[in-house]
């Protein structure tokens, strides 16, 4: 135990340093998501209410319309008050959360094969596998409220072992940290509810002894989650769901319509033609997009946020393992073996009715399934096994063969992360904004009038963010629309102007913020923003 104990202290410092170091500049910008929850906190912390006056929402932060879930900005409060209105304050609780993610992993993993002898093995490997997994640490990097979810959800799967095994009392605590995963992402609405039921019935005996703790988490889970129902039952909750989801597709119906047609509309046609057929077909395809071999192992999510394109979402090395994982896993079953692929198989289910598949962040929830396989393969093939599966001599030379793939293979993420990643996707990230407010403020009593194009995303927010604007302020100021389907539009706030044809009818002394192709040729250049390959992202002109 001792052994373990410095094992997972050292796995939690490297699990700590690829999270943290140059959290505020790598990623080198911030996402327009990002800034809301970094404004929103803000705002929270200031006076309790959102950016738009909500006294302290529970169920949603309306945001740019899309309804955020409100578990980050709350978490996002303590480091913004601590740090400041800045990039790192505003990633802290993604990376901080990550990082107990690891920790909670190794916890988990001893409860799920707690009667294996190999347990400990199966723990440590699984933790360090997730501390320098390139998919959990570039989703650690940067405010993703995905990641905290997951952090919620690992949570909730080893109380609610660790009280079926130690402590019924806590069980309770198993409710509540599911319902806050739900608080927080919105996949988690569906993954949640699942592993609850899967945990339910593959535990109903060992439940069925505790049954007064069992009702009463019941009870504080259904209270915690009352507050979200209207929500989740209204339209609001379901408007990100219909921009997204594969069965709003009419190519479907139209494809199913001319095959029906093309077969002269004969009976069996209309079965296997069927709309429902296609779309089930659809949704399977989508389905297996998340377990490519190219998504997994080779090139990742196709969203530079999630991925650096050159590795995949897991290490190349993981794959033999990952497959002598899951043959070992179905061939020894040991103690609760069940969960893992169950949990994996759920949790994509929620991500495959989107249109954009495979998408690392949709299924996090996953996570750690997919390291801890691998650590189960890893310890059958070099350790339980026992020689059985080769000589010793070769065993050993194996071991070393691993090792090094391994080390290459993170020597290569790392330093292309690290060294690379920032100059060759800012563009990604919305980079310019910052510097075009830091410039805008300095020079802002100049001008009548303050432009800033929306090309790069949500412009408005990044000059509430940088400007550390006062929200009370911009509540009384902003002029804002919202359109028939709830999305939210800030067109103005007091001398800034985000609509290019309302600052021209302003007629006033003004300082325009536009992308490359919309600067006049007569326009009089101020500054020029830059990224870091030196290309041109923003200009700035007066008239």
């Amino acid at each position: 135990m001792k052994k373990n104990k410095y094992f997972i202290i050292f796995i939690l410092l490297i699990a700590a340093f690829l999270r943290f170091y140059q959290l505020g500049v790598n990623p080198p910008s911030l996402t327009w998501d990002e800034v809301a929850w970094g404004y929103n906190a803000y705002a929270l912390g200031t006076d309790g209410r959102d950016e738009f006056g909500r006294f302290l929402p529970y169920d949603y932060l309306e945001s740019f319309g899309d309804f955020k879930p409100p578990m980050y900005a709350y978490l996002d409060i303590i480091p913004v008050k601590i740090f400041g209105l800045n990039e790192f304050s505003t990633r802290f609780p993604s990376a901080f959360f990550g990082v107990l993610t690891v920790l909670i992993s190794y916890f988990l993993t001893l409860r799920i094969f707690y009667k294996s002898e190999y347990s400990k093995y199966y723990a440590l490997l699984t933790s360090f596998i997730l501390a320098i997994s390139p998919w959990h640490v570039m989703l650690s990097r940067a405010a993703f409220e995905a990641n905290v979810a997951t952090f919620f959800l690992v949570l909730g799967v080893y109380l609610f072992l660790y009280a079926l095994q130690k402590k019924p009392l806590i069980i309770s605590l198993s409710a509540v940290s599911f319902v806050f995963s739900m608080y927080t992402f919105n996949t988690s609405r569906i993954v949640a509810p699942l592993l609850v039921v899967l945990l339910v019935f593959g535990f109903w005996k060992s439940i069925l002894k505790i049954k007064k703790q069992i009702i009463f988490a019941a009870v504080v889970g259904l209270v915690v989650l009352l507050p979200l129902m209207p929500f989740l039952l209204s339209d609001q909750a379901k408007l990100r769901f219909k921009e997204v989801n594969i069965f709003t597709d009419s190519n479907i119906v139209k494809t199913s319509n001319q095959e029906i047609l093309n077969d002269n509309n004969v009976w069996w046609s209309n079965i296997i033609h069927n709309r429902r057929v296609g779309y089930s077909l659809s949704y399977l395809q989508h389905y297996f997009d998340n377990l490519s071999f190219d998504f997994l192992f080779i090139k990742g999510d196709g969203n530079p946020k999630f991925s650096l394109q050159s590795v995949g979402q897991m290490y190349l090395w993981e794959f033999p393992f990952f497959i002598a994982g899951i043959i070992f896993l179905f061939r020894k079953r040991e103690a609760n073996w069940w969960i893992l692929p169950a949990w994996l198989i759920l949790g994509i289910v929620p991500a495959a009715t989107a249109r954009e598949t495979p998408h690392a962040l949709r299924i996090e929830t996953t996570l750690p399934t997919f390291q801890l396989f691998v650590a189960y393969g890893l310890v059958n093939v070099f350790i339980s096994t026992k020689g059985k599966l080769f000589k010793i001599s070769f065993k050993k030379a194996l071991i070393l063969a691993v090792g090094l793939a391994a080390l290459f293979n993170f020597t290569y993420f790392w330093e292309d992360y690290s060294r690379h990643y920032a100059k060759k996707f800012a563009g990604e990230w919305q980079y310019g904004y910052e510097d075009a407010v830091k410039y805008i403020n300095s020079v802002k009593d100049d001008y009548d009038t303050i432009y800033m194009t929306s090309s790069l995303g949500r412009p408005y927010m990044y000059l509430l963010f940088y400007e550390k604007y006062n929200p009370k302020l911009f509540r009384q100021q902003a002029k804002i629309e919202r359109d028939a389907f709830g999305f939210v539009n800030i067109s103005k706030i007091d001398k800034y102007y985000f609509d290019y044809k309302m600052a021209k009818e302003s007629k006033k002394h003004g300082l325009y913020i536009v992308s490359p192709p919309d600067v006049p040729k007569s326009a009089n250049i101020k500054r020029t923003f830059y990224l870091p390959d030196n290309t041109i992202v923003l200009v700035a002109y007066e008239e």
